[in-house]
Parts: C-alpha cells; structure tokens; sequence
C-alpha cells in the first residue's frame, strides 16, 4: 500500500480522523447525503482527499469551508486533528454571525427558572385547552 502522504486518505476516513464524526460510518453518510463538497463538487466517501483540497462541509445549519493541510488515516488527539485543516476566514465570520445571532435568540427567549410544579402543569393544560 502507497504510504498515505502520495496517494491521500479516503474522504470519510479524513473527516473521521479530523473529528468533524465521531463514528466513520457516520461521516460516511454524510458524504453520501451531499453534505460534503470537495473541490466544488459532489464527493462519495471513496473518494481521496490531498493537501490543499478544499471542503465545504454542511452540519446542522453550520456551512464549514476549509482547506486540507495535513493527511490522516487514524483517529488522533484534537489537537493533531486541528493541524490537519484550516478554516478560511470567510467560513470562521459566518460561523461567528451564527454563534451570536444564536446567542440574541436565546437572550430574547428566556427559559423559566425551574420546571412547573404540579398546579402549574394543570393551569398550563387548562389554558391549552380553551
């Protein structure tokens, strides 16, 4: 077998060994399902990723792009995993704008102090109801 550095690393085992999943086969489903773009096109999991690739990577509503800086078949530490891509800067403001517009939501939208009790359960079902 080419040592992983000359031939690249199979796409759902990259993005299992950078921690973007935390099960293979669940980085593989989302290659499957499109939300995984390599290069600007449509990737399957088979397909191999080099340094200096680019990936748009689509998780929840979080549009991740990035550019491959290093290779790796197996699952490391986190801090080994962040040396195997960088964010552009573009991806890292979004993320940001989405991170504060969550937090604004959440503000505006407290949650109450504690669970109803018992006779609040009843007045909220009564409420409900009408």
């Amino acid at each position: 077998m080419p040592p992983a550095d000359t031939a690249g690393v199979r796409i759902d085992k990259w993005l299992w060994a950078a921690r973007f999943y935390k099960i293979r086969s669940m980085a593989a489903d989302a290659v499957k399902g499109g939300h995984v773009w390599l290069n600007g096109t449509r990737a399957k999991p088979a397909k191999h990723v080099q340094i200096g690739d680019a990936l748009s990577i689509q998780k929840d509503q979080i549009q991740i792009e990035l550019v491959v800086t290093g290779l790796a078949e197996k699952r490391g530490s986190a801090t080994v995993a962040q040396g195997l891509y960088e964010e552009t800067p573009q991806s890292i403001e979004r993320r940001l704008a989405l991170a504060e517009q969550h937090r604004l939501h959440a503000a505006s939208s407290p949650a109450p102090d504690k669970r109803p009790d018992k006779r609040n359960r009843r007045q909220i079902i009564q409420f409900k109801s009408k």
